[in-house]
């Protein structure tokens, strides 16, 4: 009876032990770790969507980044103004931040190209090179064309959103998208011209 109440007794102090004592002691007992699922797990999963705006791909992150801190755990070290929190968000931020600048890599090289892009780029004179071709092409032509310009033609050519989720997502108005849009395909006819 008496190995019942110090269980039960072992539970409620862990419990109420702060995070860095847990992973602490989650690196001799892996069960314990699982505490410091149960505290972050919602709120990771929340801060990843946030980033990737993908709940599949926010739960891979999520899982990877448990997998990461129970890792690195040893070379965990609490320091004044640097908790467990703050180490464990720094992980999920970079994680997140890599799957999205992969996704976006990948979205870039194999979206296919809008029928209004399309015209941009026969105006282009790019008709009949290998999609990768055109892809990189497309790439280095908005490298030169003005980054609030070239970032409203991603959003809307590449990434594929409307015009409505830019403005949302911007702050603005649908006028105001439409407007640097039509800018950004003439900076973009610009900067593919020979001349």
């Amino acid at each position: 009876m008496s190995s019942f109440l110090e269980e039960t007794e072992k539970e409620i102090t862990l419990d109420e032990r702060k995070d860095e004592e847990i992973l602490a002691l989650s690196i001799k007992n892996p069960s314990l770790f699982s505490i410091l699922i149960t505290r972050y797990e919602d709120a990771f999963i929340r801060k990843a969507l946030s980033v990737l705006r993908n709940q599949e791909d926010a739960e891979d992150v999520v899982q990877e980044t448990f997998t990461k801190i129970y890792y690195y755990a040893p070379r965990f070290q609490a320091v004044e103004g640097a908790s467990f929190k703050s180490w464990g968000y720094r992980i999920l931020i970079n994680t997140s931040i890599t799957l999205y600048q992969k996704r976006k890599k990948d979205k870039a090289a194999t979206v296919p190209l809008s029928d209004e892009l399309e015209d941009v780029l026969r105006d282009a004179k790019v008709e009949g090179l290998p999609e990768k071709e055109i892809s990189d092409y497309v790439i280095r032509i908005l490298s030169k064309v003005p980054t609030d310009l070239a970032r409203m033609l991603r959003r809307h050519f590449i990434d594929g959103l409307s015009q409505k989720e830019i403005a949302d997502e911007e702050g603005i108005t649908i006028a105001a998208v439409k407007t640097r849009v039509h800018r950004g395909k003439e900076a973009f006819r610009k900067a593919s011209s020979p001349f």
